[in-house]
């Protein structure tokens, strides 16, 4: 079952690079041709907001940092308000970013287009990353998604340096040089998915093997925690207890945006309400699915992950499948 912690723990989630999320379904895009939206969502995005969004739906207690600017950053505080319960927003100059997600119901395709966002000063940065770190104090500070620009690509390992140096676990989720130079800095707990992976690897990844063997390098680097997601066929987590694979569940996928987020949003509920790793593990499984069945830029629903938690189906994973082990729900 999906629990509230018997206390509040100090868990916060930093977003350097929010947006407003817009959605449009659409029959088919035509060239040249004007073409009606026949849904429309309008969301608080940015994948910090997202992981906050869905830990409140958790009922798990969360605080969400996140930078604001312009017209639209009012309009993202509006948004915010209404689907968390105190945002902690500082103000820059310019304007905060828009993000377009298309979804295609003919094609079944899915057009994203994101913009950069405005730059942060270093007094802005120090104002939004201290208060973050006072917030996460001793618990969970979760770092996430893209910076804007003026925000330095090493930002997430020196914010893991302090966020672990006053008893707390970090969590980050990036790419790129975001998240290598992040890695010798030992986070608690970090998920790319499989191409990010190999990327930080530097070869192809195409067996479970392959990916089990790279996630164990980087615990050898410090990093206690590395949970892979792999889409359709769910996610692996390798940690100290051993490592683990969690299938999805078979879902009727209608938008991707923030499954990912979701799926951090899971991991840490779990490990903050004290759960086996396999089952943070399956209920981070059981949030990305859920938010993939939602429209648009929509996230999971509590009932959704409740259903879902009793359909992941996760295992002890072994190179030899002889070897590996049901891990039951209860």
């Amino acid at each position: 079952m999906i629990q509230s912690p018997p206390h509040c723990q100090a868990i916060a989630a930093l977003t350097l690079n929010p947006s407003v999320d817009i959605s449009y379904e659409v029959d088919q895009l035509v060239p040249d041709q004007k073409t009606s939206a026949t849904a429309t969502r309008y969301d608080p995005g940015g994948n910090g907001i997202n992981v906050a969004r869905v830990l409140k739906k958790l009922l798990v207690c969360a605080h969400s940092c996140c930078v604001v600017a312009g017209n639209v950053g009012e309009l993202l505080q509006q948004l915010l308000l209404h689907q968390l319960d105190s945002p902690h927003c500082t103000p820059v100059m310019g304007e905060t970013r828009i993000n377009v997600t298309i979804l295609q119901q003919q094609l079944s395709q899915q057009l994203e287009i994101t913009a950069a966002g405005p730059r942060i000063s270093a007094i802005a940065l120090e104002s939004i990353t201290q208060t973050f770190l006072d917030l996460s104090h001793g618990g969970y500070g979760i770092v996430t998604g893209s910076v804007p620009p003026g925000v330095p690509e090493d930002i997430y390992g020196a914010l893991t340096d302090k966020i672990q140096s006053a008893g707390g676990k970090a969590i980050v989720d990036a790419h790129g040089a975001l998240l290598a130079k992040a890695i010798s800095h030992r986070p608690f707990l970090i998920k790319p998915n499989r191409y990010e992976l190999s990327l930080l690897c530097g070869k192809d990844l195409p067996t479970l093997e392959s990916v089990v063997f790279e996630a164990q390098n980087l615990r050898r680097q410090g990093v206690q925690y590395i949970c892979v997601s792999l889409g359709a066929d769910g996610a692996l987590l390798v940690g100290p207890e051993g490592s683990y694979i969690a299938r999805a569940p078979a879902v009727t996928v209608r938008s991707t945006v923030g499954a990912g987020d979701s799926m951090v949003a899971g991991l840490v509920a779990g490990f903050a309400q004290g759960k086996h790793p396999s089952e943070a593990l399956r209920l981070g499984v059981a949030c990305g699915s859920a938010t993939a069945m939602q429209p648009g830029t929509a996230l999971a629903t509590r009932n959704d992950v409740i259903t879902l938690l009793q359909e992941v189906d996760v295992q002890v994973f072994a190179p030899d499948s002889t070897n590996k082990e049901n891990l039951s729900y209860e």
